[in-house]
C-alpha cells in the first residue's frame, strides 16, 4: 500500500476568531506522483489552503503531514526546512529576482537547500531544464530582458532544481489565455513525471482539471458547510 505523501484531515483556519473558519477540510491526500488540482472562486481559500498544506501557514485546528513530518507540530525554522527540502513552488507573478540572471534564479533553491551542492552537477541539471524548456538562450539574461512566457519557464526551473517530491502551484496560467494555460500545465506535468514529482496545483481555471486525477473544489466544500 502506498503512503500518501501529503495528508490533511480535519483542516480548517482562521484569520480573525470572530469571523469564524475561512475553511473546513475533513481529508485531503496525495499520493506520491501524483496530480492534484484544488478549484474554487476569488476568496474561497485556495491560496491559503497551500500555504498551509506546504507549512508556510499553520492550521487553527487540524493536522497536516507532508512527507512524514507532521506540520502542525512544527515550529516555524522546522517548517522551512521541510519546505525547502521537500517542495518546489510556482507562483502566478514567478516571484524571480530582478538582479539575477536566469541561471541563478533557476539555482536559488540550491542556495537554500543545505543539503544539495551548488556544483556542476547543478548546473548541468539546470542547463538540462532550460533545454527541456526551451530557453537555454536566457540564461544569462536577467528577468527585465526576459518574455512572460521565458519568465514562466525560469520559474519552472527553478521549482524543479532540486528535484522536489512536491511541485506546489499557485495560479501559474492565472493571466494567460486557454492555449498558453495549457502549454504551461502539459510543461510542468511532463517535467514532473520526469522525477516521480508530485503536482499540487490552484487554479480557478476549471478547463485544466481533465489534467488531474484528483480534484478539490473549494466552493463545492463551502457549500456544503453552509447547509450543514
Amino acid at each position: 500500500m502506498t503512503v500518501p505523501l501529503l495528508i490533511a484531515r480535519a483542516l480548517s483556519f482562521t484569520f480573525d476568531p470572530a469571523e469564524g473558519a475561512l475553511f473546513d477540510l475533513p481529508e485531503f491526500t496525495i499520493k506520491p506522483g501524483g496530480h492534484a488540482a484544488v478549484v474554487g472562486p476569488s476568496g474561497c481559500g485556495k491560496t491559503t489552503l497551500l500555504r498551509l498544506l506546504t507549512g508556510i501557514l499553520c492550521p487553527t485546528s487540524g493536522t497536516i503531514e507532508l512527507d512524514g513530518h507532521r506540520l502542525d507540530q512544527l515550529g516555524d525554522a522546522s517548517r522551512r526546512a521541510v519546505r525547502i527540502s521537500t517542495v518546489g513552488f510556482v507562483f502566478q507573478r514567478f516571484a524571480l529576482l530582478d538582479y539575477c540572471t536566469a541561471l541563478e534564479n533557476i539555482l536559488l533553491p540550491l542556495r537554500l537547500h543545505g543539503s544539495v551542492a551548488l556544483d556542476g552537477e547543478a548546473r548541468d541539471r539546470a542547463y538540462e531544464l532550460a533545454e527541456a524548456t526551451g530557453i537555454s538562450h536566457t540564461l544569462k539574461r536577467r528577468p527585465d530582458r526576459l518574455s512572460q512566457g521565458e519568465q514562466q519557464r525560469v520559474a519552472i526551473c527553478r521549482a524543479l532544481i532540486a528535484n522536489p517530491k512536491l511541485i506546489a502551484c499557485d495560479e501559474p496560467t492565472g493571466n494567460l489565455d486557454p492555449a498558453r494555460a495549457e502549454s504551461i500545465i502539459a510543461l510542468i506535468l511532463e517535467q514532473a513525471n520526469h522525477t516521480d514529482a508530485t503536482v499540487l496545483l490552484v487554479t480557478h481555471d476549471h478547463g485544466l482539471l481533465p489534467h488531474f486525477k484528483e480534484v478539490l473544489d473549494m466552493g463545492a466544500l463551502a457549500r456544503e458547510a453552509a447547509d450543514a
